[in-house]
């Protein structure tokens, strides 16, 4: 089984609303960094992605790779590589727990990279790590500056 790298954080937000930034693959180019462009491909009968086409450049690795997404509820998202140049799999998954006060929370993200190239396990937890943290890091910045009284657009 391949290991997986996981890391958590809290957003002073509701899950609904932490959802709704993820879901918005249209503007991942403008909080995530890495992402220079996001495709929707297909969607769901409740209108969410189900596979979605990314440009990435992340300096010396750039990529294009699709990912299929399933939705469960607010709750959680979870994700595979469909295909990719660089990628031989890509898993990931949020998980979003609500606090007892209602007003933030716990997102955890996990993500397995596999890549085409020979790499060492150490080293390659180590990309994960940053990967997981740069995406949390911009979340909690992109949901908590958007305006709203709890209900953000």
């Amino acid at each position: 089984m391949a290991e997986h790298t996981r890391s958590s954080i809290t957003i002073e937000a509701t899950p609904a609303d932490v959802m709704a930034v993820i879901a918005d693959f249209g503007r991942y180019p403008e909080w995530t960094g890495e992402v220079k462009e996001a495709e929707v491909l297909g969607t769901d009968t409740e209108g969410r992605a189900e596979q979605v086409r990314l440009l990435l450049d992340a300096g010396a690795i750039k990529d294009e790779h699709t990912l299929a997404y399933t939705w469960q509820g607010q709750q959680e998202v979870s994700w595979s590589l469909v295909k990719s140049r660089m990628l031989r799999a890509l898993d990931g998954s949020y998980r979003l727990v609500p606090a007892p006060d209602g007003r933030h929370t716990e997102v955890t993200y996990q993500l397995t990279v596999d890549v085409k190239i020979p790499m060492l396990g150490t080293i390659k937890r180590k990309a994960e790590k940053v990967i997981i943290d740069r995406a949390l890091d911009g979340l909690k910045k992109r949901v908590e500056s958007l305006p709203g009284d709890g209900v953000r657009a």
